[in-house]
């Protein structure tokens, strides 16, 4: 096998990320190639060419939480291995994505007093950015991320960069995810088992939104709804800025449960009966379309096989969809945010690829409803163009765009220290060398 050690300048324009979800691990590697003409697509000052990949079903995560060290390690070593084995590259280090640890938001402000003489320097933003971080720092939380959303410099509002202008009062508005310190420390160790570097955690949510919003959805306001196996995340973006983020402890798996409790057949059984033959949305002609099933055994003793019409099946699975969206629409208007969402979501994740999902999400939501699918990416096969992929495919984007990032998810230390010294932690070194390897 061919190491990508060996070469400086093929290392230097190779990126590879792993998004380990509760159904599925992959594993991506990429080529970086520079494209400043990408006008719809925020963020993209690179096109991402996919030269590797691999994918395999999840042992050992329960609702985005590891469960078992041993069978997600066999998992991350699959999935890497047949990324390596068709890239023809070693991973040492990867982007990784996360969604347990109870993610939270938390949105505050602060003012500093600047000298009228003197532009504003990167010494003022650090000094700004720490008082606002003193007002959502928690010692027993993680900063994930840490993202300026605006400035505004002697009551002038919508300032991306004050650095450079003149002024006698400076203002940030900062949002700052957190998570607990357990998951992201599990996370690091199987990895570190597996003889992997973590190059810095990425929350889900984030992922989701860079790789299937466009740039005018991200400017005007709107929700993308992750819907994973065990999870369901949502991040709300405004004006080009993440500015908020929630969990739900419920996802696709939770379905496929009801199914295999309801009728007593296996979970592989319920899963194939979720996929091939249910839908959210409820029909007169489902009384009459039976669909057999076949019911738990030993395997010692042949199991009469039994229909049930196709109308039952499709009544439990929107019975939890529904439970799902409504506490996402009570979630949303209770965050403070339900107005900047305005009347656009995006669903994406495995779960969203159920049959007649948008339609109920639009009647439950009362919103403007579309499935996103991850966009910009080359050489992705066909089964990995679907929304199931596109966390992974936003762990690609994020390297991008990270600068705004004052957290960087801060693994290798506190993401104060990093907002002190400027360095902008671990992942400053891949977005250092986005902007120096070609």
């Amino acid at each position: 096998m061919a190491d990508s050690r060996r070469s400086k300048a093929s290392r230097g324009s190779l990126l590879s990320v792993l998004d380990i979800g509760s159904s599925k691990t992959t594993c991506l590697i990429v080529r970086m190639l520079p494209d400043a003409q990408n006008q719809f697509l925020y963020g993209r000052t690179h096109e991402s060419e996919v030269i590797g990949i691999g994918h395999t079903r999840s042992t050992g995560m329960k609702s985005g939480t590891i469960v078992d060290l041993d069978a997600i390690e066999k998992s991350v070593r699959y999935a890497v291995e047949a990324a390596e084995k068709m890239a023809g590259v070693t991973v040492d280090s990867l982007v990784v994505n996360l969604t347990a640890g109870r993610l939270s938001s938390t949105n505050s402000s602060a003012k500093i007093g600047l000298d009228p003489d003197k532009p504003v320097s990167r010494a003022d933003l650090d000094h700004v950015l720490r008082a606002a971080l003193a007002h959502s720092a928690r010692r027993d939380r993680h900063i994930l991320h840490l993202l300026p959303v605006s400035y505004t410099l002697d009551g002038q509002k919508g300032i991306d960069d004050p650095i450079g202008m003149v002024g006698e009062e400076l203002h940030l508005n900062m949002h700052c995810l957190t998570a607990d310190h357990a998951p992201m420390r599990n996370m690091e160790a199987v990895l570190n088992r597996a003889h992997l570097a973590v190059e810095t955690m990425v929350a889900a949510p984030y992922a989701s939104g860079l790789s299937t919003l466009v740039d005018d959805e991200l400017e005007l306001g709107c929700a993308c709804v992750d819907m994973g196996a065990g999870t369901t995340t949502v991040g709300v973006f405004h004006e080009r800025k993440f500015v908020h983020c929630d969990a739900i402890a419920i996802g696709g798996h939770h379905i496929t449960l009801d199914l295999a409790r309801a009728f007593s057949c296996s979970i592989e059984d319920a899963e194939r009966l979720k996929t091939r033959s249910g839908s959210v949305l409820l029909a007169s002609s489902d009384d009459n379309d039976l669909i057999s099933i076949s019911p738990l055994g030993d395997g010692t003793e042949q199991q009469q096989i039994y229909q049930v019409p196709r109308s039952i099946v499709n009544r439990i699975i929107r019975a939890r969809v529904e439970e799902t969206l409504e506490l996402l629409r009570d979630r949303l208007n209770s965050s403070g945010f339900s107005s900047i969402v305005g009347k656009r979501v995006i669903l994406t994740g495995g779960a969203a690829q159920m049959s007649g999902l948008s339609d109920l999400a639009r009647q439950i939501l009362g919103r403007n409803v579309r499935i996103g699918r991850p966009l910009g990416v080359r050489g992705l096969p066909i089964e990995a163009k679907g929304t199931a992929f596109a966390a992974a495919v936003g762990l690609l984007v994020y390297p991008q765009c990270s600068e705004a990032d004052y957290g960087n998810a801060g693994i290798y230390g506190s993401a104060s220290a990093h907002a002190a010294t400027g360095t902008h932690g671990a992942m400053g070194r891949v977005a250092a060398w986005l902007r120096e390897s070609f």
